[in-house]
């Protein structure tokens, strides 16, 4: 049986009607011909780029009903103002949108499923609006206000720095300006790069694997010691199951 080895994936791309150029201008990735490319599946922002995470006050589902039903649902919106580096965690039932403008690196489990509260009045090509999933969502939303959202973190160069811890993964930060080592034999996971910034290479068990921004690479849980060499410097998210 043949050893296991890092595996570089092969992007698929979705088209939103929300999306834009970024991927293909920002990330040099091609999307071919779909008009509004918003995601790419692989397994940063505008001046005044906003995103909406959470309330801006707590409710009960009446009270959510009652702006959604008198059409001022965005009035509890908890709106964001971001910057290149920030980092939300969004829970299961945290109401969120991505603002215009942003080009983020989204870190979640292996599914798709979207209950629709608002849709901003957006239409697609041939006109109609998307489906909402009102019914569907009241017993997933959570009502809570939180006196904070933006996950709170001390960036430092050349050394990971801890971002969030769920029972689902955790996710770290490594800016290095020069090559680095890394050991997972006491890690009982694989491990995820997501390139968000520079070049670096992935050397482990003889063989080099090439990583620049917006690629992904996952280590098998058998490799557990890897070199991460660089001439320009890289930040990546480092993700893993604890």
């Amino acid at each position: 049986m043949s050893a296991l080895y890092p595996l570089k994936f092969k992007t698929i791309f979705k088209d939103k009607i929300w999306g834009g150029n970024k991927i293909k201008t920002y990330l040099h990735k091609d999307f071919g011909s779909l008009p509004n490319c918003g995601e790419t599946w692989e397994i940063e922002a505008d001046p005044g780029s906003t995103l909406i995470a959470g309330f801006n006050q707590e409710l009960t589902e009446q009270k959510y009903l009652d702006k959604f039903n008198s059409g001022h649902l965005t009035d509890v919106l908890n709106k964001e103002d971001v910057k290149a580096g920030d980092v939300f965690f969004l829970p299961a039932g945290r109401v969120h949108t991505i603002g215009k403008g942003l080009l983020i690196a989204e870190i979640q489990q292996t599914s798709d499923i979207t209950y629709r509260i608002y849709d901003f009045d957006r239409v697609d090509d041939k006109g109609n609006k998307r489906e909402l999933h009102t019914e569907e969502a009241l017993a997933a939303i959570d009502y809570k206000h939180y006196p904070e959202y933006k996950t709170q973190y001390q960036p430092k160069k050349d050394e990971t720095v801890h971002l969030v811890s769920c029972p689902y993964f955790t996710t770290n930060l490594l800016d290095f300006t020069t090559g680095t080592t890394k050991d997972y034999s006491n890690l009982d996971s694989f491990v995820i790069y997501v390139c968000v910034e520079g070049v670096f290479t992935v050397k482990a068990d003889g063989e080099e694997y090439p990583v620049k921004m917006g690629d992904c690479i996952l280590l098998p849980k058998t490799i557990n010691n890897v070199q991460l060499e660089t001439t320009t410097g890289f930040k990546i998210l480092e993700s893993y199951i604890e």
